[in-house]
């Protein structure tokens, strides 16, 4: 079988099951060219017990995209043993609960785009299938709609549909690869979260933002209002957001 890609709708169906008694187990997690979302980093940071620096000097790579001019952050894998992911096990996938949007959504890929005029994200869900996956064979039917709620893909996607706002703006107001300094702020506000943290508390990064005291209190101590507020921050400081 090689490799397919068809669209589905929202009432379409497939058949699709992973475990270990599928002979390809742990097959999708080599070869890889992982892409990792700033939201990926922060549910796999927090599952691993590590600092948001530590976590990407210790499992990524970075590079700049050709298209975008943007940093990009990418999951190290290892070369020795057909490019594997440093997560997978015999058992599995040791950070399964926590794992990036990909995966999860595997194996459907989602294309959203954003109306530049009404904000509006159209989304279009396609479903892959590989010739190496055995499990489009196995268990039972889902329709789209049924595999993201399986899955908990809804707040990935969220968080990335975030992001992609702020690519989108960026592409808009400041095509072309970053500055140094500009592309250093872009990586400490969506991927370098605690050190982020640190420059608001410690540095008074948005001093003049005059945020209240609840605001300030769930920027200390929740990842996920922190990224969304270096979203803002990156949209406003970088790319001239009114």
């Amino acid at each position: 079988m090689e490799n397919n890609i068809s669209p589905l709708s929202s009432n379409d169906t497939f058949r699709f099951s992973c475990t270990k008694t599928v002979a390809c187990f742990n097959e999708c997690c080599r070869d890889l060219n992982q892409f990792l979302t700033p939201y990926d980093i922060l549910r796999l940071k927090n599952r691993l017990g590590l600092t948001s620096r530590i976590f990407l000097e210790r499992y990524t790579t970075q590079h700049t995209g050709p298209e975008t001019g943007l940093p990009i952050i990418t999951l190290k894998t290892d070369y020795a043993h057909a490019f594997k992911c440093p997560f997978v096990t015999a058992s599995g996938c040791r950070v399964y609960e926590d794992r990036p949007a990909s995966c999860r959504t595997y194996p459907l890929i989602r294309v959203a785009s954003r109306s530049r005029e009404t904000g509006t994200v159209t989304e279009q869900y396609m479903l892959l299938k590989e010739a190496h996956c055995l499990g489009c064979e196995q268990g039972q039917s889902w329709t789209v709609p049924e595999w993201i709620e399986n899955q908990e893909v809804d707040i990935y996607n969220q968080m990335n549909d975030m992001f992609m706002e702020v690519i989108g703006l960026k592409n808009r107001r400041l095509p072309g690869p970053l500055d140094i300094k500009s592309s250093l702020m872009f990586h400490l506000a969506c991927y370098d979260l605690d050190t982020f943290r640190s420059h608001i508390f410690d540095k008074d990064l948005l001093d003049g933002w005059n945020l209240d005291p609840e605001t300030l209190d769930a920027l200390k101590h929740e990842d996920v209002e922190l990224l969304k507020l270096g979203f803002e921050w990156v949209k406003e400081t970088l790319f001239g957001k009114p």
